[in-house]
Order: C-alpha cells, then structure tokens, then sequence
C-alpha cells in the first residue's frame, strides 16, 4: 500500500500555568491510502493533539509530518486544508444554526471554489443523497435534524471538497447504539466507494473493531502499541491495551445482533 501520512517522531510540549505538560513524546506512525487508523486511548492520552496537529490547529514542538511525499507546513496552504478535512463530535456545534443545512455545505464549495453557480446546487444535492438524506434537507436548519442527521451532514460537508484524509473526531460517540452502527456504515461505505482514508479519533474500541484497518494505542503521549484490528483484539500486548479492551461495555444481544446486521448488509 501507499503512505498517505507519515507522522515522524512527532513531540508536543503545552504550557499550563507557568508548567511545562508533555503531551505528545516522540510518536511515529504511517497511515496508509485507503484504510481506516483508529486512534484510540482515554482522556489525556494524546490523540486529540496528535489529530489537531494532523489538521494543522496546533504545530508539532519536535518532529514533522510527511503527506502524499511532502512536508506539511505547520502554517497550512489551501490544498492542504482541502485535501485533509475533519468530521467532529458534536455535529450540532460545529454547524452554524444561522445557516440551512445547504448553506453550510456549500461553504466549503465557495472557499475552494469548486465548480460554478448552477453546479455547487447541484453538487449539494448530490452530497446529501450520498450519505442518505433527500435533496429537501438542504432548505432545513440543523436544529431541525436529528443526532444521526446532523452527523450526516457534517461527512457531507467534509467530502464537499473532494478530501482525501479524514479526521473522525469521536464522530459516533453521542449517538446511540443502532444510529452509531448506521453512521459506521455510512463512512464505510464512502471509504470504500471513494478510496477514502481515515484517521478515527475514539475512546471506545467497540467502534473500532467494526470500521479499522489497524488500531494505534495511546497511553501519556506515548504510542504504545499498534497493529492490525484482528490482532490487537486477539492477542493485545501491551498491560494498557488488554485494560482498554477489557472495558469496552456490553449491548444487548438483541442491540450487538442488530448492530451487526447494520452493518453487514445496511438492512435496518
């Protein structure tokens, strides 16, 4: 497979109070075209820092990051902003309640100018269709729209300017179980469809095993562990991971059952 992003010995330093806090020491890893990294760990273990640095919100204090074979600036250009968009937690919060569910997707088509007039309506109706919501939710507000909608909205809005990197920002983790599973076989099946690659920010690895390629393990800024999905669950090594896995919280039969219909056939 091709490298897509190469995090290079990457460090962040914070100061807090006069304090130096070590949030990041020294984590490399690959992400390669087309498949999904989970990057998983509990608050405070660094993933969120290393997302926002992939995205460009915070520069790396030490190391570098290395994307389609060049380095990405700390001060990003517009391709860059274009190519590697993000879908975040709260899709409720990062929708403008002032604008209609086609206004704000459009946004992202007007600041990189992505075709014209006639064709950015039509390109919005065609976003909307391809993570399952009819053309007439582009004249609705988000308050209007439910958790699993407005989550929606916001891949829809990421793929509005034909990125190739994805940052999933604990996209799941405010929906309930069976939204939770439709919203994974969505970004599934665009990954599939589109050659899409993720970088899936979580604390829950009941959502990883459903949609990652391979897992990275966060414990104090440090990378502990990372492999692939299957082996990582079978056959953890580190003392950190087996405790996170040991947590993941148990459904329902009926709730795992329907869940795992969802998304192996995307029937319910």
């Amino acid at each position: 497979m091709t490298k897509l992003l190469s995090v290079v010995n990457v460090s962040k330093t914070f100061t807090v109070n006069g304090h130096k806090v070590q949030a990041l020491d020294r984590v490399s890893f690959d992400v390669e075209q087309g498949e999904c990294l989970a990057i998983v760990g509990e608050s405070g273990s660094g993933k969120s820092t290393i997302a926002n640095i992939i995205l460009g919100i915070y520069a790396a204090t030490s190391g570098g990051l290395i994307f389609k074979g060049s380095e990405l600036p700390a001060r990003r250009m517009k391709e860059h902003r274009r190519a590697i968009q993000l879908v975040q937690q709260n899709p409720l919060s990062s929708l403008n309640p002032r604008r209609s569910i086609g206004a704000s997707i459009r946004l992202a088509l007007d600041v990189h100018d992505i075709g014209d007039k006639a064709g950015r309506a039509r390109r919005i109706e065609e976003l909307l269709e391809e993570v399952g919501l009819s053309a007439d939710y582009r004249t609705r507000s988000p308050a209007s729209l439910s958790g699993g909608q407005r989550q929606r909205v916001a891949i829809a809005r990421a793929l509005a300017c034909q990125s190739e990197l994805v940052v999933l920002d604990e996209p799941t983790s405010a929906l309930d179980v069976l939204v939770q599973a439709r919203v994974l076989k969505l970004l599934k099946d665009l990954k599939d469809s589109r050659g899409l690659t993720y970088v899936f920010i979580t604390h829950d690895l009941s959502v990883v095993r459903n949609i990652a390629t391979r897992v990275a393990v966060f414990e104090r800024g440090k990378l502990v562990e990372h492999g692939e999905t299957a082996a990582i669950f079978s056959n953890p090594q580190h003392a950190y991971t087996r405790r996170l896995i040991g947590a993941v919280p148990v459904v329902s039969r009926e709730e795992a059952a329907l869940r795992d219909s969802i998304m192996e056939n995307g029937n319910a």
